[in-house]
């Protein structure tokens, strides 16, 4: 099953803890990561991965710990509304993959 995920993060001004949180989701074999942005203003990065599932999930589970380790959400201040250190982790189909099984994967 290929997916893609658009996780978003509440990090956006210190790159150094952007260029990690990047470095856990390229640490895992399958996946690649196809984008990056950073937003100052709003302290937010949105990254874009993508490759098999189980893959992409482990990715995604070694950026929320990382995330959870760097960013300190009691100092944490921008324009974006943000609910924690890791706000968003959608699901994409891609190829064969359906809609139903993204939705088992984020469950």
């Amino acid at each position: 099953m290929l997916v893609e995920s658009v996780p978003n993060v509440s990090e956006g001004r210190r790159l150094d803890v952007v260029e990690r949180l990047a470095a856990a989701i390229t640490s895992v074999d399958g996946v690649f990561l196809l984008d990056r942005t950073s937003d100052a203003s709003h302290n937010r990065s949105v990254f874009t991965l993508a490759g098999e599932h189980e893959a992409v999930v482990e990715a995604l589970e070694r950026l929320v710990a990382a995330a959870i380790h760097d960013i300190d959400m009691d100092a944490h201040d921008g324009e974006h509304p943000r609910i924690g250190a890791v706000d968003v982790i959608p699901f994409i189909p891609l190829g064969d993959t359906t809609m139903d099984d993204c939705v088992d994967l984020a469950r």
